[in-house]
């Protein structure tokens, strides 16, 4: 998988641009706040995906602008693809030339894996964190996911209304029927994704950890469901009374969570500052290293200021299993990645990009 071009047009801060890039490593650095970021966001958007900085689609349109347009240039399985998105009120994607039925569609097609400030934090902060890390990761890999996981959640917030319509009174009610089962159904596919991704995903995960330890600990990823898949439409039933309180949905995979245990002990609970930044680190390596030998395509590296926040040892593990990778880093400093001399280095001043 390789980038050759990106052209962005009324996204965010960023002034209308068409750069080129390498086939190995791309430095993007600046100050805070020039919009070194917002190039990297647009890569990650044609994955499929969401904004990994969490942020809705109309927030990435420049202000005053309707829309903004993204195109990329890129070669998958030794064939030059071009994409499009455009954003505006929602997104919408082109894939060769054809219009997609959503830019989820794009799933499957361009793969990158991305390391933020944020993904230092899944192994100690709280569960929807971890949650994502699972959603992003296998919605690469089965663009249908992408579509099992919007289905489940508008089944999730039909049946929270119909709880909060009912003002504190549980009676029959038909409907509830119908999301319940819709939940159930959804939900059990979701779990089956998940859990057969984490037995994957633990296998790599496994070794990198244990190189990064020295061969002193072992991790394993385990899969915690708020309930068992086949008991879930049941489970529901019985938490009307309660969930009708709350008007939120109790049970199911938007309940899930998952835990990272070293030598049998919870990184969450019991680990150092450094074991579980080494969790994360093990974690993201894996996942790319997963989506690898799943789909045959080496994704694409995007690590966003993450180097600063990691001591030597850790900025030269990542550096060693990335070099023959195409890399995207943004940072402050390019001194943090001068382990890698080979490659462009890009600078962002007030949304414009020099090389």
């Amino acid at each position: 998988m390789e980038v050759k071009k990106l052209s962005v047009a009324n996204f965010r801060n960023l002034l209308p641009s068409e750069v080129e890039f390498c086939s190995g490593m791309n430095v993007i650095y600046g100050d805070n706040a020039q919009g070194k970021t917002n190039i990297i966001e647009a890569i990650w958007l044609f994955t499929g995906a969401k904004s990994f900085r969490g942020a809705k689609d109309q927030e990435m349109v420049a202000f005053g602008m309707e829309s903004a347009q993204l195109g990329l240039n890129f070669v998958s399985g030794g064939v030059e693809r071009e994409a499009v998105i455009n954003i505006a009120k929602r997104r919408s994607a082109e894939l060769d030339g054809k219009k997609l039925k959503a830019a989820s569609y794009l799933a499957g097609n361009f793969c990158a894996t991305v390391f933020s400030p944020e993904d230092i934090s899944t192994v100690k902060e709280g569960p929807a964190l971890r949650r994502r890390f699972l959603d992003l990761a296998i919605g690469q890999l089965y663009p249908a996911y992408v579509e099992l996981i919007k289905s489940y959640s508008r089944a999730v917030s039909q049946r929270n209304i119909l709880l909060k319509n009912m003002e504190g009174r549980l009676s029959p009610n038909e409907m509830l029927d119908i999301f319940e089962g819709e939940i159930a159904r959804d939900g059990r596919k979701i779990t089956e994704y998940r859990i057969d991704y984490c037995k994957k995903v633990t296998e790599n995960a496994a070794g990198i950890y244990r190189d990064l330890s020295s061969l002193r600990e072992e991790l394993e990823v385990v899969y915690i469901p708020s309930c068992r898949p086949e008991e879930l439409e049941e489970r529901l039933y019985k938490a009307r009374n309660t969930d009708i309180y709350s008007c939120s949905t109790s049970v199911g995979p938007h309940r899930d969570d998952m835990d990272f245990k070293i030598n049998g002990i919870s990184a969450r609970t019991f680990g150092s500052q450094g074991q579980q930044r080494s969790v994360a680190l093990a974690m993201k390596l894996a996942e790319a290293r997963t989506l690898k030998e799943i789909t045959g395509e080496q994704p694409v590296a995007i690590l966003d200021d993450v180097m600063s926040e990691l001591d030597p040892d850790r900025q030269a593990f990542i550096l060693n299993h990335i070099k023959d990778w195409q890399v995207f880093i943004t940072c402050c400093d390019p001194t943090n990645v001068k382990p890698l001399k080979e490659g462009k280095v890009f600078t962002v001043v007030g949304g414009k990009i020099k090389e």
